[in-house]
């Protein structure tokens, strides 16, 4: 499989405190790939330090073959990579119709109408509340609607930031049915989550990070059945 991004040896410092030591991680084109841990591990500054929020201090962050650790965000998010950020940080005073429609000022306006009509075909309730300021949608929605604003920009790969955070069991089993019809669409996903679950089962392949190192990685499957994991992200059971 051809490598979409890759982390080769990378250190993220927040001061004299170093955040990510030493990180190498793959996800190739096409697959679906997990980051688990536990709150504060430093999976949310991997992410972040993608688009250079913060920037490594040392080693490369790979896309496409190309290092970016050093590039804009405007040239990242133009090139083909997407997030749902923790939190959702949508634009809660603007409608849905056009929080959906910021999503795509990375790439102009040419797909707008046509990615529109597909969003609201995966997400049929944002349909429904297209007219609806996003601070009215419940915290499911809102969810629905920070997944469909980074497929605007019709990313080549889609960075998910804790998407199941302070959902209902039920609304977090939609959110990960949604996702799983992304994979099958042919979306590479590369998801940071609590819930290891639904993360693994959802996964090619997954990594375990502790306190900004990775401690784990192998197929979803394995990683379901590892006693270390299961012990500390699956309650045991």
């Amino acid at each position: 499989m051809k490598p979409l991004l890759e982390f080769r040896d990378v250190d993220v410092f927040y001061g004299p405190i170093q955040a990510l030591k030493g990180i190498s991680l793959t996800v190739n084109e096409g697959e679906t790939v997990s980051l688990i841990g536990a709150n504060g591990a430093g999976k949310s500054t991997l992410l972040m330090s993608i688009f250079g929020q913060p920037r490594i201090a040392n080693g490369q962050i790979l896309y496409r073959g190309e290092d970016i650790s050093r590039r804009s965000t405007h040239f990242i998010a133009s090139n083909g990579i997407a997030q749902a950020p923790e939190g959702r940080r949508i634009f809660p005073d603007m409608t849905v119709e056009e929080n959906l429609l910021m999503g795509a000022i990375a790439i102009g306006n040419r797909y707008q109408k046509e990615d529109k009509a597909r969003m609201f075909e995966l997400f049929p309730r944002l349909e429904e509340r297209r007219s609806q300021r996003a601070m009215t949608l419940s915290g499911g929605e809102q969810q629905m609607l920070s997944i469909a604003r980074a497929l605007m920009s019709r990313p080549k790969l889609l960075l998910l930031d804790e998407p199941s955070l302070g959902l209902a069991p039920l609304v977090v089993k939609q959110i990960f049915h949604i996702l799983r019809e992304l994979t099958q669409q042919g979306v590479t996903l590369f998801l940071v989550e609590q819930n290891a679950n639904h993360a693994l089962k959802l996964s090619d392949r997954g990594y375990v990070m502790t306190n900004g190192e990775i401690r784990l990685s192998g197929s979803g499957a394995e990683l379901l059945v590892n006693p270390e994991v299961r012990k500390a992200y699956l309650g045991g059971v």
